[in-house]
């Protein structure tokens, strides 16, 4: 199956110069999902999922240093926007963000030749919900998982006796999560208080993550995700998360983790990452949530090797 490319949505001239990847549109599952590419047409791809409230501008320096220095075999780079993110369809109906549905675009998209070029296995890379919505889409394509690099994500239900973290709980507060996150624009406009360096996410850069989500009609999404993360046993993500971690336990190829550890959302999971993956390189750095505006060139580094181990011969 192949995607048809769309035009892509027209940037201001200062966010568009930040990211000089080659952009366009598909149309998946009846939404139109945003997507950046770099590097050769036909090479092994990686498919690189951001999180929440991200877009595909956050692997930019992991492009840049994959690109300067590859260190091996070219790769094709796939940097696709979330629904509900970046330049991605907006639905205002917070109902249709769920796990399934987010791993049912995201697999449409692993479906179609946009991402591989004919070829039929890639290395995923993921951070944030990025992680457990691009694992989900994999645990029913476990033929098209040839490595896997995780940042600072989840790939499996909470362990028993979870408390969640002071953000999802007050992301569950009525009345005042709503007018934080619709109408005071949370967190996109905080986002340098989970980094290690809070330097890393300012001026411009800050910016470019929250002009995506300006305004009422554009900015549901943020607080669904933040809803999407399990608060009991009964959650309805949670059936996908045992997929999720269904696949991670069972694979058997190379596979990497890159922590911030000083993340204040999953700094302390590293340790729960590693039982899940104990085959897997480990990669610990001072950064913060959004590790790729910190260590790019670990996060690169650690991609490099899986993908050459992945794609050997």
């Amino acid at each position: 199956m192949s995607l048809e490319r769309l035009p892509p949505p027209e940037l201001p001239a200062w966010l568009d110069r930040l990211v000089p990847f080659e952009r366009f549109r598909v149309r998946v599952e009846g939404r139109h999902l945003h997507v950046m590419t770099a590097g050769p047409a036909g090479a092994p791809p990686v498919l690189l999922l951001h999180g929440n409230p991200t877009w595909g501008f956050l692997w930019r320096k992991v492009a840049a240093e994959l690109l300067r220095e590859p260190g091996g075999p070219p790769l094709r780079l796939v940097m696709p926007d979330l629904v509900g993110l970046g330049f991605s369809d907006k639905p205002r109906d917070p109902a249709v963000h769920t796990l399934e549905n987010h791993a049912r675009w995201i697999g449409g998209l692993i479906d179609g030749l946009v991402l591989t070029g004919g070829r039929e296995r890639l290395v995923f890379v993921g951070q944030d919900w990025g992680g457990p919505i691009g694992l989900r889409a994999l645990a029913d394509r476990r033929e098209s998982l040839a490595g896997l690099v995780l940042l600072n994500t989840v790939a499996s239900p909470p362990k028993p006796g979870f408390r969640p973290t002071a953000f999802h709980r007050f992301a569950r507060m009525p009345g005042v999560s709503t007018l934080a996150f619709r109408v005071l624009g949370f967190p996109q406009r905080a986002l340098h208080l989970a980094q290690g360096d809070r330097s890393s996410i300012r001026a411009e850069v800050a910016r470019a993550y929250f002009y995506p989500l300006r305004g009422w009609a554009r900015n549901a999404a943020p607080l669904a995700l933040a809803r999407m993360v399990p608060d009991s046993p009964e959650h309805p993500s949670i059936p996908g998360l045992e997929r999720c971690r269904e696949l991670v336990t069972s694979f058997d190829g190379p596979a990497a983790i890159v922590w911030g550890d000083r993340d204040p959302v999953l700094g302390r999971v590293r340790g729960w990452m590693e039982k899940l993956l104990p085959r897997a390189e480990v990669t610990r750095t001072g950064a913060g949530h959004f590790l790729q505006e910190e260590v790019p060139g670990e996060i690169a580094a650690a991609i490099r090797g899986v993908a050459g181990r992945a794609f050997a011969g």
